[in-house]
Order: C-alpha cells, then structure tokens, then sequence
C-alpha cells in the first residue's frame, strides 16, 4: 500500500537567522502580474532620482604646488600613486590613499612639460623647459630622489614625452619626434615632418610599437618607431593639443582639437572621423582613456572636466567646482574607479568616475540592487522623463551662456546653408559630411 505524504524542504520557508529576511514563494507566470511594466517604470524613475540625489563626485583636493600643475603621470605598478609637474619646475610624488604628498623636488628651470613611467614602475623621466631630460628614481623613501639618475642636454625645447608600454625605449616631442633608449645619451632615431613643433606623443598600448602626436601645423601623425620614416598625417581646419588611444581597440584613437571638439579616429581609414564628441564651450587641452576603453575624460580651457562614452557624441558627466580654472591635464586611474585632473590654480582634484557609485565594500544585496536598478535605467532609458533627469546637470553660468550662443550660431548656420541651397541650382550646393568637415585632408 502507498501513502502520499507532503514533503518540505525547511530550508525553502525558513530563515537561516533572525536578522535575515523572511522567503517570499512567487509565481513568475506573466497573467498574474498585469502591472509588471508599470511596476517597474516607476522603480526606474525612482532610481534615476536617487543617482541624481547620492551624486557627489567630488572626493579630494590635493593642494602643495605653488604653481599650475601642467603634466601628471601614474605608476602602472602601484594604484595609489602618481607623479605631477608643475609650472615652476617642481615634480610632486603623491599617495592617494593618505592623500599626501610624500616627496617633492626641484626638477627643472621653468615649465614641467611632460613625465612619463616605466612600465616596471622603477623609473620616471621628466622633459622641462631647460632643454634637459631628466631620470628619477620612484621610490620616495630613497635619500637619492633629489638627485637624477641620468641627465641629457639638448639644444631644442621638448614639449612631452611618453613611455614604450614594454621595452625600455621612450619618445620625446619638440621640434622633432626623439625616440630614445634608457642606456644612450642620444635618440636613436629621429623623425621629422616640416619646420613645425610637435605638441604632444602617445604610444599605442597594443600596436606597441605606434605612436601618434600632434603639431601645431594643425596635423595628427602616425609613427611606426621600427620604420625610418612617418607613417601619416592627418591635417585638420584648427590644431589638436592632445592625442590618446585607446586601450581596447588598437586602431581607435580620440584627438583634443581646438574647436571645442574630441575627434575619434580609426588610423586606418583617415577620410572621415569615426565619432565627433561635442560638449565643451572652449578649447579641449588633454585627454585619457579609461582602462576598460569604453570611456575617456577630457579637461579643457572652460574650466571643466567631462566623460564621454567612447559611441556618443555627448558626455555623461560634467564636474567642475567654483575654485577651478583651465584644466590642463587628466588622468584616470587604473582600477576604472577614480578620475583626477590638475590645473591652472595649482591644485589636483580626485574625482569618482561614476558619481553615485559607493566608496567602499558593498553587501551582496546592495551589489544585487545596484544591478537590477542599472538594468532597469538601461531598459527605460528612452522615456523623456527617465532621459530628461539623468541627463539635468548644473553647470556655471559662463558654460551655460556659451552652450546658448553656439546653439544660435549653429541654428544660424544651419538655416543660411539650407536657404542656399534652396535658392541655388540642384547640386550645386553639396551635402557635407559633418565627420569629414574638419578634416582638410590627409599626407
């Protein structure tokens, strides 16, 4: 004879301590739950309400220069330190954990324009307006930090200076691009492209052997440091500051240009830029791209810093404070949590990258919730009222009286080729490619 009994699992109903939260049984089958999508409409509002609430980016001030901070570089080996130049000649080693300054020394006569690391983290070489490059040991605790290891004299003014992401090789920008090796006093090769200097040099962190800079002629050079000659150049309507690739994708980089706008670039097809990132009010002075190459920030001349996503032409993120002036350089940190940038009024500000985002360890329900409510932004992020708070933010009035005016003068521009058009003969009026107007053509 058979007997049926109901059999339960405790551990299915009961809760495993008394602080723990009582199981809810629940039935997904979607006939009982008409109200599913409004339901969570309303979750997505309120989350996008309290992103906004919780928003507070700003995190510290790192104050000591007595001059504006012109060039800033990070450790790839240690998370918590990086190195900043300032315009009296002083170099800067900080914690960022304590948030203090560990050591300092007078490096050179005039600007600091440019510090880089070595990939072992070991060494840190620095360019100046003296004409000099100089090594420097990285470890603060060393009696010997004020002195330089190694110093090289030059007759031409250098104006930055970037790392080999392996070897022991770096590249100097002025009025030539210098590729040099840490054991030899003079470049082992030199490339030279017209009578015009050279702003800035980046290497490629996965064609290691690429690099691209940018020139007061209005161009964008592509080096190959294994070939005798450049690669190409690019020349645009107005000059580019800075240059950054990205980590990511080998072929992509994003070029700092004169007219208020980022231009990302696939270096292989050159006709056309890939995205216009529009946003700034004034000239875009530095760029860096986050470790994960789906973001970068950039710092520029309308006192403020912005973060863009690497597919849109507009920023997710504006930050700035009263105190702040130009920004001239950024960096973002190497665990994707952190943006820091250096300006005119001598200070480094530390800023989060996500600025709702916690500092600290999260419980397992809170990370659960910070998903869900992320799904939920991502899912209704098309609604107007969902789109119209997460896009709201504050900025000075200088920008917002900026962002007005080149609304009327776009407007403007817009309207008068659209009547000359009208009024011309059809086809004599061609149909420009905005991707392809700042670009005057390609060497």
């Amino acid at each position: 004879m058979k007997i049926k009994v109901l059999s339960r699992n405790p551990d299915d109903y009961i809760r495993e301590s008394n602080r723990d939260i009582h199981k809810v049984q629940r039935n997904y089958d979607p006939s009982l739950h008409p109200f599913e999508a409004p339901r969570e409409y309303i979750r997505a509002l309120n989350a996008v309400k309290l992103e906004r609430v919780f928003a507070k980016p700003f995190l510290a001030s790192l104050d000591g220069h007595k001059d504006g901070v012109s060039c800033m570089c990070k450790n790839g080996q240690r998370l918590n330190s990086i190195f900043s130049g300032s315009c009296d000649g002083e170099i800067r080693y900080w914690n960022l954990t304590t948030k203090r300054c560990l050591q300092y020394i007078q490096a050179h006569t005039g600007f600091v324009r440019g510090l880089t690391c070595s990939p072992d983290g070991n060494l840190i070489i620095s360019v100046g307006d003296d004409k000099t490059i100089k090594h420097w040991t990285t470890d603060a605790l060393s009696d010997t930090i004020s002195t330089p290891l190694n110093t090289i004299i030059s007759k031409h003014l250098y104006t930055g200076i970037d790392h080999h992401w392996k070897e022991p090789v770096y590249a100097t920008s002025g009025e030539s691009i210098c590729i040099w090796n840490h054991e030899k006093a003079d470049p082992v090769r030199t490339y030279t492209w017209g009578t015009d200097t050279v702003n800035s040099v980046r290497f490629n962190p996965v064609e290691t052997s690429i690099c691209v800079s940018t020139a007061s002629d209005r161009s964008i050079r592509l080096y190959d440091i294994r070939a005798s000659a450049p690669l190409k150049k690019v020349i645009m309507t107005m000059r580019c500051n800075a240059a950054a690739w990205n980590p990511m994708e080998a072929f992509m980089f994003t070029a700092a240009s004169e007219d208020h706008d980022l231009h990302t670039f696939d270096m292989r097809y050159l006709k056309t830029a890939k995205m216009i990132h529009k946003d700034h009010v004034d000239a875009v002075l530095d760029i860096d791209y986050s470790p994960t190459g789906k973001e970068f920030v950039s710092g520029s001349y309308d006192r403020s810093i912005r973060i863009f996503p690497v597919d849109s032409g507009r920023s997710r993120e504006v930050y700035h404070t009263k105190r702040m002036q130009r920004v001239f350089c950024v960096n973002w940190s190497a665990d994707n949590r952190y943006v820091l940038s250096g300006s005119d009024e001598t200070n480094i500000r530390l800023w989060k990258a996500r600025a709702s985002e916690k500092i600290g360890k999260l419980t397992p329900r809170e990370r659960e919730a910070a998903i869900y409510s992320d799904k939920l932004k991502e899912k209704f992020a098309h609604h107007p009222q969902i789109r119209r708070i997460a896009r709201h933010r504050h900025v000075p009035k200088t920008i917002y009286s900026a962002v007005k005016e080149k609304r009327i003068m776009r407007e403007s521009l817009r309207r008068k080729e659209k009547n000359r058009r009208r009024h011309s003969k059809p086809g004599s009026v061609p149909f420009d490619v905005e991707r392809a107007k700042n670009i005057v053509g390609i060497v």
